[in-house]
């Protein structure tokens, strides 16, 4: 047998060290590899909270995922939401949510209701995204937005932005209605029965809902007053007869308001990591994002303008840079 160097001796006398090494040296090296690990997955990590599966409020998050991620530096996680309110209570106070999608109408409410101490300065936005008209569908007997004062008027679910935006607007133009909260689907059926005086929808026109209606049935769509305590929140908007042939007369349209969506954040202070995410994908998102007014992504994000103010909310300094 033939006798080994003196180096090749000691390189294998270092490897069986290695292999002998106790399971408590090997699991403190696995525990600092999995650290390293971790560190590296969440340093480029921002999550959105966005909307339910079949609203738009998920897809243009998913959207945003699709196009800005670029492996470790930047990965957005879009998280599926329960309503404007909520959304903004989570922005607030859960772990990893950096971003949010929410009605431009949602600051409102929370502070009127003052349901989070602070709210206007902690969150603020980083743009206006597009615009989702107010629908106030009534019986023809129904002809001025007062005439629905004590009337059962359907406004979705508790707890819904349509709710809380019919919650605002009646408020703001001092009309006492009776709240219903069911299903807008359920609900058209009831008012073709007369079971209610209205409904209200917030939604992109023309919205789906109404596609099935006909000029027979006996409804319309209600004209709202613009008056100064809705257009502190709200930007005037106008439904015409191209958008419901059966809804709308040719001769005039139909004066509403609009509630804008808005990509709101949470105001981290300059210096903190997650500050540095929030600018980090802002530089992504403001890099990328002709990308997202081509096809495959949502039609909605055409109607974004970048530069568009959101009355009623302080917009997150770098993003006005």
């Amino acid at each position: 047998m033939t006798e080994l160097s003196i180096g090749r001796r000691a390189a294998l006398l270092a490897g069986a060290a290695g292999l002998l090494a106790s399971p408590a040296a090997l699991a403190q090296g696995a525990r600092r590899s999995m650290a390293e690990m971790t560190r590296d997955a969440n340093a480029g990590t921002v999550g959105v909270i966005s909307g339910g599966v079949d609203g738009t409020y998920i897809r243009i998050a998913a959207d945003l995922a699709a196009v800005l991620d670029e492996g470790d530096h930047l990965r957005v996680l879009p998280v599926v939401g329960k309503g404007s309110l909520q959304n903004i209570s989570d922005l607030l106070y859960l772990r990893g949510i950096d971003l949010a999608i929410v009605q431009s109408d949602v600051l409102a409410a929370a502070t009127r209701e003052r349901l989070y101490p602070g709210v206007g300065q902690l969150v603020q936005y980083i743009t206006k995204l597009y615009d989702e008209e107010v629908h106030i569908l009534a019986r023809r007997d129904i002809e001025r937005v007062e005439d629905l004062a004590g009337q059962p008027v359907n406004v979705d679910l508790r707890g819904s932005g349509t709710a809380m935006t019919a919650a605002l607007i009646f408020s703001a133009l001092g009309v006492e209605i009776r709240p219903v909260y069911t299903p807008q689907d359920t609900a058209l059926e009831r008012l073709r029965r007369g079971d209610i005086a209205a409904l209200v929808y917030v939604a992109g026109k023309p919205a789906r809902l109404f596609s099935g209606v006909r000029a027979e049935e006996d409804l319309h769509l209600l004209s709202l007053p613009l008056v100064p305590a809705l257009l502190e929140t709200y930007l005037p908007a106008s439904i015409r007869n191209a958008d419901y042939p059966a809804l709308v007369p040719e001769d005039g349209p139909v004066q509403t308001v609009a509630v804008g969506a808005v990509l709101a954040v949470y105001a981290w202070k300059p210096g903190t990591e997650r500050y540095a995410k929030v600018v980090r994908f802002l530089e992504r998102f403001r890099s990328k994002f002709p990308e997202l007014l081509q096809p495959p992504r949502h039609p909605k994000w055409r109607e974004v303008n970048l530069t568009a103010q959101v009355p009623g909310w302080t917009r997150f300094a770098p993003a006005s840079e």
